[in-house]
């Protein structure tokens, strides 16, 4: 039997190349500058966590984009930790760089995956400093689904580790009034682990979580107003093409300034 690779046997921390994690982040919000309108974090953004207890940050996981926001993410309002993902063993085995910014592999089957996620993780989160950032319904679902449910991984990991602060993250991509996405995120309330409390009835509370926080953003989505949100990154506005050009020419026989948005900010 062949031994597997050192990024499938699980090292993130020791694999991990910060000036690596940092020019990634780089690609990553240049990616999302050239294919959104904007990133907007829902205000008031980040809310208050308890000091010296390591963080998870478990998210829905509506589309491909979700991992390049989290990483945007990391490097915006949490860059005071040192942040570390999941993915599946074989993406990893293939595109092995990732296990130098910080991920690292589960395998796909159920038990094998959980002991290990739960070995990994643990180890991960035995320092405060760090955190680690997880799509914790386990597959791709649309955030209208209703009801949300979770793998019981981060259930069954707090119950082993009772120190960690689970937050949930809300993410979307609605369209709003230009030819680019949105990118929007929303924080929810902090989850910690009560006294006695069993890995289901956590769960449920975990999702109930994710839900209330999904839900407070759709209803932001929905309103389509830029004041609610914290915007973290600009990207590209305006439609282009014949009708970028005659907003620019009406702009310049009115002698006004041409506005290429649809819906101006303050």
């Amino acid at each position: 039997m062949s031994r597997p690779s050192e990024a499938r046997r699980g090292d993130p921390i020791g694999l991990r190349s910060e000036a690596l994690a940092q020019f990634f982040a780089g690609v990553m919000r240049r990616q999302m500058r050239r294919s959104f309108r904007a990133v907007r974090l829902a205000r008031p953004g980040l809310p208050d966590l308890p000091e010296g207890r390591p963080l998870v940050v478990y998210a829905n996981h509506p589309s491909w984009w979700d991992p390049a926001f989290f990483i945007v993410l990391a490097a915006g309002p949490l860059a005071a930790r040192q942040s570390y993902g999941v993915i599946d063993a074989e993406m990893l085995e293939k595109y092995r760089f990732m296990g130098r910014i910080g991920l690292f592999g589960v395998e796909r089957d159920a038990r094998r995956g959980g002991v290990e996620f739960l070995r990994v993780a643990g180890r991960v989160l035995s320092d405060p400093a760090r955190m680690l950032w997880i799509t914790a319904q386990g597959e791709f679902n649309d955030p209208r689904q209703r009801p949300v449910t979770l793998r019981t991984g981060l259930a069954r990991l707090m119950i082993r580790h009772p120190d960690i602060v689970a937050l949930p993250l809300a993410v979307e991509y609605p369209f709003w009034t230009e030819k680019r996405p949105e990118a929007l995120a929303r924080f929810g309330e902090p989850v910690l682990l009560r006294d006695g409390e069993s890995a289901e009835a956590l769960n449920d509370r975990l999702a109930a979580g994710l839900e209330a926080s999904m839900d407070a953003l759709s209803a932001m989505a929905r309103n389509r107003s830029p004041a609610e949100f914290e915007r973290i990154l600009s990207g590209t506005a305006g439609v282009g093409g014949v009708y970028g050009v005659w907003g620019r020419l009406k702009a310049a026989a009115t002698g006004r300034r041409y506005v290429a948005e649809h819906m101006e900010e303050n």
